[in-house]
Formats: C-alpha cells, sequence, structure tokens
C-alpha cells in the first residue's frame, strides 16, 4: 500500500512479523495510517505459518498489503528478513510487533531523527514504549557486561540505577530526552535504509530474543547510533510477565550465546556464570522459569524441542 501519493514523502517499509497474532493484529492495522501520515508506505506482513485468520485480516483491513508466506515457523529474524527482501525501495523500514498501536504521526518523528544528529549518525530510532496502562515501559538498554550480569543476579533490574551494574536505563530523564543508548528492546524499530545497507540482514541465528540486541550492536560497529526520539509514543500491549518460561530459558540461552560471539572464551565463561547466578537464585526462591532457564544454560539443546511455538510472543 502506498499510503501517501507525494513524490517527495519518504518511503517507509512496514514490516510486520505474525505468529497465530489475530487477536492483537486488527488494532495495529487499525493504528497504522495516522501513525504513518505524511510518509510513502508499504506493509508486509510475514506470516511464520499461523493456523489463525493473521494472513487475512492483513489482506483484507489494509489494501495492497503484500503477504510473505514463510511457510514454517521460521523465526522473528528470518521472518524480518524476507518482509524486507520483498519491500522494494524504501528509505527506512518499520518493524513493528503485531500488539503495538501508534500514536498519531509517530513515525514521521522517528523518520525525522534518523540521519546525522550532531556527532552522532543515527541508523535506528525508536519511541517511548508506555504499557496498556499509560506507564512508562523501560525499554532502553545498555551493552551487556559482566558487570552488569552479576550486578542484575545479585540486586536484579534494580541495578540499572547505576549504570555500571544494569543493563537496564532507569533513569527517568533518559526518556524525557534524546538519549543514545547501546540498544533498545525490539517491539518497534525504525531503521534507515542506509544503515541496513551498511550493516546486512539480521542474524537469523537467533530464533527469538537477542536479535534486535545483536543488530543494534552491530551497526554500533558501523557507526550508526541507536536512539530514543520522547516526543514519539507508542503502546505496546505485551510484557515481560507474559513471559512463559520455555520463552525464558530462550531468552537466557540468547544473551550468553551473543556475548559469547562478541568476546574472548574466558571473557565469555564469566558472562555464563553471571547469568547462571541470576537463575540459580531465583530457581532457589521458586521460580519455574528459571529452573527451566538453569537447566537450558547447561544443556542449550533442550530448547530445539520448544521452537515451535515460540514467535507467539511479542518482542519485550
Amino acid at each position: 500500500m502506498r499510503e501517501s501519493k507525494s513524490m517527495t514523502a519518504p518511503r517507509v517499509a512496514v514490516v510486520v512479523v505474525t505468529y497465530n497474532s489475530a487477536g492483537p493484529l486488527p488494532g495495529l492495522l487499525a493504528s497504522l495510517p495516522a501513525g504513518l501520515a505524511g510518509l510513502d508506505w508499504r506493509l508486509i506482513v510475514a506470516d511464520n505459518d499461523s493456523a489463525d485468520d493473521s494472513v487475512t485480516l492483513a489482506d483484507s483491513a489494509v489494501p495492497g498489503c503484500r503477504i510473505v508466506r514463510m511457510g514454517r515457523n521460521a523465526g522473528y529474524a528470518a521472518a524480518l528478513n524476507a518482509g524486507l527482501a520483498h519491500a522494494g525501495e524504501f528509505d527506512a523500514a518499520l518493524v513493528l510487533n503485531p500488539d503495538v498501536r501508534l500514536g498519531d504521526g509517530v513515525i514521521g518523528k522517528l523518520y525525522a531523527a534518523l540521519g546525522e544528529r550532531g556527532p552522532d549518525r543515527v541508523g535506528i530510532a525508536v519511541p517511548r514504549i508506555l504499557d496498556e496502562n499509560g506507564h512508562l515501559a523501560r525499554s532502553l538498554r545498555r551493552r551487556p557486561t559482566i558487570a552488569r550480569a552479576l550486578g542484575e543476579a545479585l540486586a536484579g533490574q534494580r541495578a540499572g540505577r547505576l549504570a555500571p551494574f544494569g543493563e537496564t536505563v532507569l533513569d527517568d530523564d533518559a526518556y524525557r530526552r534524546p538519549t543514545v543508548v547501546d540498544w533498545a528492546t525490539g517491539a518497534i524499530m525504525l531503521m534507515s535504509g542506509a544503515c541496513l545497507a551498511d550493516c546486512g540482514p539480521w542474524d537469523e541465528s537467533f530464533f527469538l530474543y537477542s536479535e534486535e540486541t545483536e543488530f543494534a550492536l552491530r551497526a554500533a560497529d558501523h557507526g550508526y547510533a541507536t536512539v530514543l526520539v520522547p516526543e514519539a509514543e507508542v503502546t505496546h500491549l505485551g510484557g515481560d510477565s507474559r513471559v512463559s518460561p520455555r520463552l525464558w530459558s530462550l531468552l537466557t540461552v540468547n544473551r550468553v550465546r551473543l556475548y559469547r560471539m562478541r568476546h574472548s572464551t574466558p571473557a565469555a565463561a564469566g558472562y555464563w556464570s553471571a547469568v547462571a547466578l541470576r537463575e540459580a537464585l531465583r530457581a532457589a526462591l521458586g521460580q519455574e522459569r528459571s529452573r527451566q532457564a538453569l537447566r537450558a544454560l547447561v544443556r542449550p539443546s533442550t530448547l530445539e524441542l520448544g521452537r515451535a511455538g515460540a514467535v507467539g510472543t511479542s518482542k519485550n
């Protein structure tokens, strides 16, 4: 769909990955025209073999929507890459969760932040995210380190109050001003065409979780910053509280795998130990998802049987 007829409007490829998403999808689709006002946009739905009406809903709600049928539950990054491959030419690509709701003009505000911005070349722009109750979601993150993993093991998310000891950015002021971050949660991200061209596709070896982290860190390696645009605001209906034990295991193992990809073997062993300590402490308190995550850290191959249903959960 080409929503704007202006020859000068920025071209935005909107990619939504679906997997049995018929419940939340109509709300997202209804918010697209106002959220993308003033932009020349096309919707591409990359479907991971949904058994429900996800594809039919998208096709009927947005005339001209392009459907990419994966034919299997291929994973989030693989579906996103396939969607982008069918997007044609674009100036920026927007990745959206089906349970995101766009505010009026929000994507235009994100687009305005891309490119040169002071000392930073912005390749990824993200909005302020609110939950369904209107509360701010702490969506900004610092790059993983052993100290941060250990801080979170001992103090949980509260460790983020001190930058050296936690990944999650908790400072309220960081969400009120343009803030350059190492990465941000992937429910909604606008990426410049130049950033994608220079960095290449998302890493399909991550079935779900850590793929947005890997891409943002790789973008930084290529000189592209990730920035929060505070005047851009969206609602995300998902959240960590809805992550099942199986998915928490996948999230945990992928955090360690990503760290291992970017660091030496001794450093990766230290990071694994800090993450394992976190899950062991919470397992001792009776948290089932931490029990399963600890088992998966010891034997990651046990996750293979659990892949089939993973993509149905939102990016958090």
